[in-house]
């Protein structure tokens, strides 16, 4: 059974089983059948209305190791900026653990987690990148994933920025291992690492208009070209029915 959202003047329904926390983000509503749950109507046609939430800052204690790493990284950063400046949030989720972190403190915090030797996560598993269109100001972000070899952790560090002003800090001279995969982020998303040594499209043409995972790209009618021919959109091929 769904009820009517009680924040909004929309009078169709949203689905319930899914409670939001009190410090969850809402980012957006998404309508019709897709992430709806909990209904047998996945037409689409019956007004679902599903509220997009990130999980919001989590309270110690964090359980596991992540109690450790936090306070580890809390006395690394203390002779910097500090770990309050650094830190937007601290996020356990699903059994994992994400530090939220100030776009221009992401390079001290890597290397606090790098080098100081109760911390050692050594190895940058990836980057990638994720778009939310309608969080004004964060639009977009950068996850890197993060692993200690040597005492065998793993976190995730999350920083964004504003549409308006895509420039996130290279993490190459940190982690080499960087290197491609923030070529892939910019390539796709159009975020640009500041510090990058060589930030250029690495899977779409140089000339490519556009970056092919965001959101906001188009979904279909992009004409495709190759070796002097070109196939023109769906919407515009032949019908033969």
């Amino acid at each position: 059974m769904s009820t009517e959202d009680p924040g909004s003047t929309d009078s169709r329904a949203v689905e319930p089983e899914q409670p939001i926390g009190p410090e969850d983000e809402v980012i957006g509503m998404r309508r019709g059948m897709f992430g709806i749950s909990g209904s047998g109507d996945t037409s689409g046609y019956g007004g679902l209305v599903h509220r997009v939430a990130l999980p919001g800052g989590s309270a110690p204690p964090y359980g596991s190791y992540f109690d450790t790493v936090v306070d580890l990284l809390r006395a690394a950063l203390a002779s910097g900026a500090g770990f309050d400046a650094a830190i937007e949030k601290v996020v356990v989720d699903r059994g994992e653990l994400t530090l939220h972190v100030e776009r221009d403190h992401l390079v001290a915090v890597a290397r606090a987690l790098r080098d100081d030797p109760a911390l050692r996560f050594e190895l940058c598993l990836g980057v990638s990148g994720v778009h939310y269109p309608d969080e004004s100001g964060r639009e977009l972000r950068a996850v890197y994933h993060l692993n200690s070899i040597t005492h065998g952790r793993r976190l995730r560090l999350e920083v964004s920025a504003p549409d308006a002003d895509p420039h996130i800090p290279s993490l190459y001279r940190v982690y080499p291992t960087c290197d491609w995969h923030e070529r892939e982020t910019y390539d796709f998303f159009g975020i640009l690492f500041d510090g990058h040594p060589s930030l250029t499209r690495i899977t779409m043409p140089d000339d490519w208009r556009g970056h092919p995972q965001r959101k906001d790209y188009p979904l279909g009618g992009i004409p495709v070209e190759y070796k002097g021919a070109r196939i023109p959109p769906p919407d515009e091929r032949r019908a033969y029915s």
